[in-house]
């Protein structure tokens, strides 16, 4: 995990740069029209999911959907997707629930596309459209190097299909960004878990895909049951288990939400609630200065993933294989 972490940055920029696959396959997006956008992804690749459909609705304005594979696999009811375009997102491209969501969309009059890391596997076999990620091969459980890249390859098709010249430019700006990332040192909010019974992460908009991976992270690496929430959702129901015994994390990118994140955290803070913030005038850990909004919450996870590998080391877990879990987890 720590050795993929570190390998980020040279892997993300082929793809920051803006490949040959991510024009072509944008090329092919920007001649046809949509009625809306169906995204299939589990665990970490739905994380990644929900960012893209944050890019996808706030630069093309097109809805979004994400798609449950067991209204196929389970219920074997495949839903009515013609002329929609399907995104299936998976690291492996392997899970056989997520090729069987692909084929039915596909059967359903769908365009479909794979974001993959193996070009060769059953999803993208599956897809009219294949976009690799290029990540290269991950062995650690805990995915990191897959994940940013999903990320990176959703925004970079994003900037390509909408003509986005901004985020493309936040892009090529990203793998520096992501070399001095893994420099930051954000210890001091995992070694305030240690004696947490669970923990909280938070943000807005574009950045909850990365508050629900990191969440997710929290729990396979460090054992720690740990939940992600949007800054506006943490405010209702979820803040009931919050308290001084359950550590935030909060994310915020100098975007319009920024504002609710940065009221939230003092909120909580107010209440006696222990809030690690990155970004903004309430931050409290190290970080670079506002880059792009859409490009930060892919750089948030690179001191997040170095963090919670070195505590998980601290606290003699193992955070390349957690036990009980396999690479490859999403089945029918």
């Amino acid at each position: 995990m720590a050795r993929e972490t570190a390998e980020v940055p040279h892997v993300a920029a082929p793809l920051c740069a803006g490949s040959g696959d991510v024009a072509r396959v944008a090329g092919e997006l920007a001649r046809r029209d949509f009625p809306l956008v169906v995204v299939c992804g589990r665990g970490s690749s739905g994380h990644a999911g929900v960012f893209l459909r944050y890019l996808i609705e706030t630069r093309l304005g097109l809805p979004v959907s994400a798609s449950a594979p067991s209204v196929v696999t389970g219920y074997a009811r495949p839903p009515r997707v013609a002329g929609a375009l399907f995104v299936v997102v998976s690291q492996s491209g392997r899970s056989p629930d997520l090729v069987a969501a692909t084929e039915a969309a596909r059967d359903g009059g769908a365009l479909t596309l794979a974001l993959v890391n193996d070009a060769a596997s059953p999803a993208a076999c599956a897809s009219d459209l294949v976009l690799p990620i290029g990540a290269g091969p991950e062995r650690a459980v805990a995915a990191t190097k897959t994940v940013v890249n999903s990320l990176v390859a959703s925004a970079a098709l994003a900037a390509a299909w909408s003509g986005d010249r901004a985020l493309a430019e936040g892009l090529a700006a990203l793998p520096d960004r992501l070399e001095r990332a893994l420099g930051l040192d954000w210890s001091a909010w995992t070694a305030d878990l240690a004696a947490a019974p669970a923990a909280f992460v938070t943000g807005r908009g574009h950045g909850l895909g990365t508050v629900r991976e990191i969440a997710l992270k929290l729990a396979e690496t460090l054992r720690l049951p740990a939940l992600g929430y949007s800054a506006a959702e943490l405010r209702h129901g979820p803040r009931a288990s919050v308290s001084a015994a359950t550590p935030v994390l909060a994310l915020r990118q100098a975007d319009p939400v920024a504002e609710g994140i940065d009221r939230l955290a003092q909120d909580l803070r107010q209440d006696g609630v222990r809030v690690h913030a990155c970004g903004g005038p309430a931050g409290t850990l190290p970080w670079l200065g506002d880059g792009h909004p859409a490009c930060d919450p892919i750089a948030m996870l690179v001191p997040a993933y170095r963090a919670i590998e070195r505590e998980a080391r601290r606290r003699g877990l193992d955070p390349d294989a957690p036990a009980g879990l396999t690479k490859v987890t999403e089945t029918l």
